[in-house]
């Protein structure tokens, strides 16, 4: 009679454990070494059974950190009013925002164009992570006029949120113009942050809010994590957008 390998045993019985919740989307299972000696067999086992794993689709590892369980993707609209605690919090996770850096600084080229504003003018730019129950889902760079927002550092700083930072200065509504978006390879920096792997696909989205009257307020850059996030466009949303699809 033939017997099912070791490997496949192991892996059957974690992949019941991860549907059972035990070990849940985005957290990490334990290490080689545990799991061998739990099964009583050799790491070399133990690396068949997580091998198989990845190739359902279950888990994804990341070098020096070890094995995490994959997320489901999280529908997140693009529309003309983006709000990030406000998607994620309807779809029932948990939204946070981990400031990486803010700093003024004079715009590029393509920021001034984005903006409306003179070449070398002073921007705000706040880059950073969004996170959707600890899982990190997007890597993030906004940059904002200085000269109309003179506070908004402090504000980010203290909130961390750009809706509630730009109301902070004075600015109660803002509605997305334009997003473009573009699909790519994760760079070395962004598989880091995303803790994905360095070349798993990502989507770009490049775009530009307004105010009432039309004016540009924000020019965001947004790397999102391929397998973590279903984008959503519906018709209404389609009028008020450019989506591109490569470039």
């Amino acid at each position: 009679m033939a017997r099912t390998p070791l490997w496949k045993s192991i892996a059957a019985t974690l992949a019941g454990e991860i549907a059972d919740g035990q070990y849940p989307p985005g957290g990490k299972l334990p290490t080689e070494a545990a799991l061998a000696a739990r099964f009583g067999v050799n790491r070399h086992t133990v690396r068949h059974a997580l091998a198989d794993l990845a190739a359902q689709g279950l888990t994804h590892s990341r070098r020096g950190a070890g094995v995490f369980v994959a997320a489901q993707p999280t529908d997140y609209p693009i529309g003309r009013r983006v709000r990030f605690h406000q998607n994620l919090s309807a779809a029932g996770q948990m939204p946070e925002k981990r400031v990486l850096r803010i700093e003024t600084r004079p715009a590029g080229v393509e920021e001034a164009r984005a903006l409306a504003l003179p070449p070398g003018a002073p921007l705000h730019v706040y880059e950073g992570l969004s996170l959707a129950d600890g899982l990190p889902l997007a890597l993030f760079t906004s940059a904002f006029p200085a000269d109309r927002f003179p506070g908004l550092p402090d504000a980010l700083r203290e909130t961390a949120s750009v809706t509630r930072a730009l109301a902070m200065q004075g600015l109660e509504d803002y509605t997305r113009a334009e997003t473009r978006l573009t699909a790519k390879s994760a760079s070395a920096t962004h598989a880091l942050h995303l803790r994905i792997r360095e070349g798993a696909p990502m989507l770009r989205a490049v775009s530009i809010n307004v105010d009432a009257n039309g004016r540009p307020v924000e020019y965001g850059r947004t790397w999102f994590a391929g397998d973590r996030l279903t984008l959503v466009v519906t018709p209404e949303d389609l009028a008020g957008s450019a989506l591109a699809e490569t470039g």
